[in-house]
Formats: C-alpha cells, sequence, structure tokens
C-alpha cells in the first residue's frame, strides 16, 4: 500500500474513532472506557502498521479531548494501553486507586475492543482483503 493510501486509510480510522467513541462509551468506576478505540487500534495495527496506528491513537486522543470528549488518559489508554494509564494514573490518583478502579477498567475496554476487532478480522481475512496489497 503506497503512502497516499495509508495516510487516507488512517485518516478515516481516525474518523470512525472519533464518531464512534462519542457515543459508544461506557463508564466503570470513574473511568469512561471507550472498545472502540481498542478496536481501531488493533485494526490499524494489522492493517496499517505499528506506526500508524500510534499515529491514529494519538489523533484520535487529540481530536477527542479538543472536543471534550475524552480526557489526558486517552493517551496512554489508547496509544500504549492499560498498563502505561495504569503507570500515569498512580501519580496523580494513587496506586490503590489505579490497581482497583482503573486497571480493571481498562483491561474491560481493552477485552471488548479486542475480541471485536478479532471478529472484524477473521471476517475481512475470510474474504480476502488482508491479503498484501
Amino acid at each position: 500500500m503506497n503512502r497516499t493510501r495509508k495516510l487516507v486509510t488512517a485518516g478515516f480510522f481516525i474518523a470512525l474513532s472519533v464518531i464512534f467513541n462519542s457515543f459508544i462509551v461506557f463508564p466503570i468506576g470513574i473511568a469512561k472506557v471507550a472498545p472502540v478505540q481498542h478496536l481501531m487500534n488493533v485494526i490499524a495495527a494489522v492493517w496499517l502498521g505499528p506506526g500508524y496506528a500510534l499515529a491514529c491513537a494519538f489523533v484520535t486522543s487529540v481530536i477527542r479531548n479538543m472536543m471534550g470528549m475524552g480526557s489526558i488518559l486517552a493517551f496512554p489508554g489508547s496509544m500504549v494501553g492499560a498498563l502505561l494509564a495504569a503507570l500515569i494514573a498512580v501519580p496523580f490518583f494513587g496506586k490503590e486507586m489505579t490497581l482497583f478502579v482503573f486497571l480493571p477498567s481498562f483491561f474491560i475496554s481493552s477485552l471488548v475492543g479486542a475480541v471485536i476487532a478479532g471478529i472484524l478480522l477473521k471476517a475481512l481475512e475470510k474474504r480476502g482483503l488482508l491479503d498484501k496489497r
């Protein structure tokens, strides 16, 4: 896939992430989890590679925060995952809250998004849409 096509596809993934994360969000404890972000992270990583997936997650987080739909935890939560989110949350919220509130929240969100991504990728693979471009 050439660079222009990758950039357009990345833009499409960012748009989908921003749109769906604006209304498919549910609270677990004090965190708002967005399984669509994790779904799009997996799809972008498979379709475009890790660098583009990281860029998509970052840009999505910036847009969501600028629109007032995200929090500072959207950056590590979407870009690196629950582990880094927990490491950043510790200085702000303390170990107990991080361990018992944020880790389970991000785990559940990541799990839901990863399962949906796995199902979608399997369907795309069966149709030959993940073949080398």
